[in-house]
């Protein structure tokens, strides 16, 4: 019986600093996979290899030496001793590791629920592993049905479609706003990280005019340069915020540098014209007296998590939704898995009773020599068609039990009945069906 294996460490179980030990570059993918290719115990291997995660996934006849093999490579190729880490790793074996996978594809296991990035990483993991050749018929299939499973995720729920960071949250409240941010003018005061992430967003979502203000104007360049945009001195500002319609603010200054008679001021140079104000700073920038003024929309940090929050809440009821559908992806990975296990046995059994019925044809056929070549070719369709009767439910029967909690039982019982333990053990080898396989594809 193959068993699936995965060991694995991530930001739920261990520090950055660990996880960047474990990561894996180019270089030690490529000794990993040879590595794994020379190790009899292993029959196939994919190595997930992320910011957030390293994981390695392997098939087999035994799941402890699956994992000791595993050890021994991280030792090998990383210079690790897993003892030293082992309480921050997990070991998932059989259907835990299977269903572990579907989860981490459809980002169920992510940092932030619902992110698409890792699907991409699930995705090249595989393709890497396969053209390294240490990808058979089962690893085809198993990442083949975690990422159908995936996109069904993504495309049949809404897991993903609300903000699920203060940067996104900030471009969605724009959006309500403002409709569309092609045609919008975004002002940005100060040029720190959330800054440039809450302007990403916005540039992915159609906004093109870009004005940065800060008080090292070297940085203000550095960041208007990302997103095709203009810079400017910090003493400008006032003559930018009269023209700009989306205004981010994170300077870390200790008081405020956006006041109310400030931007009642710009209001009255702006003839109404909307305002929108984003305060990601901690402590905030902007005087929240402002919110008191016609046409003026201020959101701070705070607003933003909550947001974020009524999001996160929306999104975990989208993941029961997403359960469901790795369960139905799931379910037919098994019926594909567990019937390929008996597929050995219907082989042997159907060549056993063709060896038997030849055996007894020819016989027959010498007995009976006055028969003409068309009443012989009658006669040896009605052997075959006799043999393919008795076989069809004993077969129909086998690949029912296939899917049956004590499969290997029946399997057993079987083989010892028609004498077929020497046939099955000699047709598994390593890699197997790879070439059928690489037709599946992602």
């Amino acid at each position: 019986m193959t068993e699936i294996i995965v060991v694995g460490i991530n930001h739920k179980t261990a520090p950055v600093e660990l996880r960047e030990k474990l990561a894996f570059t180019e270089s030690e993918l490529s000794r990993s996979f040879a590595w794994c290719a020379g190790c009899d115990v292993l029959a196939e291997a994919v190595i997930l290899s992320t910011c957030n995660r390293t994981e390695i996934y392997v098939s087999g006849r035994d799941a402890g030496e699956l994992e000791g093999a595993v050890t021994a490579m991280l030792g090998s190729v990383k210079g690790i001793d897993t003892g030293s880490i082992r309480p921050n790793l997990y070991i998932h074996t059989g259907e835990t590791a299977v269903e572990h996978l579907f989860k981490v594809a459809a980002g169920l296991d992510s940092m932030v629920l619902g992110e698409t990035q890792i699907l991409g990483q699930v995705k090249e993991a595989c393709s890497k592993a396969s053209d390294a050749g240490t990808v058979g018929s089962i690893f085809h299939a198993l990442f083949r049905h975690a990422v159908t499973a995936a996109k069904r995720v993504q495309t049949e729920t809404a897991i993903n479609r609300n903000a699920a960071s203060v940067s996104f949250a900030a471009v969605e409240l724009a959006k309500k706003i403002f409709r569309r941010l092609d045609d919008s003018t975004v002002l940005v005061i100060g040029a720190g990280k959330m800054s440039e992430l809450t302007l990403r967003h916005l540039y992915d979502q159609g906004a093109k005019k870009v004005v940065v203000v800060n008080r090292t104007r070297s940085r203000a360049d550095q960041l208007a340069v990302c997103f095709g945009g203009l810079s400017a001195d910090y003493g400008e500002r006032r003559h930018w915020l009269a023209r700009a319609d989306i205004v981010i603010s994170s300077t870390g200054a200790p008081h405020f540098v956006l006041d109310r008679e400030e931007i009642a001021s710009v209001m009255r140079k702006r003839r109404g014209k909307p305002l929108f104000l984003i305060d990601i700073a901690v402590p905030r920038d902007i005087d929240p007296r402002v919110n008191t003024l016609e046409n003026v929309y201020l959101y701070d940090i705070d607003d933003l998590q909550a947001v974020v929050a009524a999001n996160m809440k929306e999104r975990e009821n989208e993941a029961r939704k997403a359960g469901v559908i790795l369960k139905e992806e799931m379910a037919a990975f098994y019926l594909w898995f567990k019937t390929r296990e008996v597929v050995p046995l219907i082989s042997a059994l159907r060549r056993k009773a063709e060896t038997i019925r030849l055996s007894e044809l020819e016989v027959s056929l010498k007995k009976l020599n006055n028969l003409s070549d068309r009443e012989k070719k009658h006669v040896e369709n009605l052997t075959r068609a006799i043999v393919n009767r008795i076989l069809r439910e004993p077969v129909l029967r086998i690949k029912e039990f296939a899917v049956a909690d004590k499969s290997d039982i029946y399997v057993a019982s079987l083989c010892q009945l028609f004498d077929l333990e020497e046939e099955i053990n000699g047709s598994s080898p390593k890699w197997e069906d790879k070439a059928g396989a690489e037709g599946a594809g992602l």
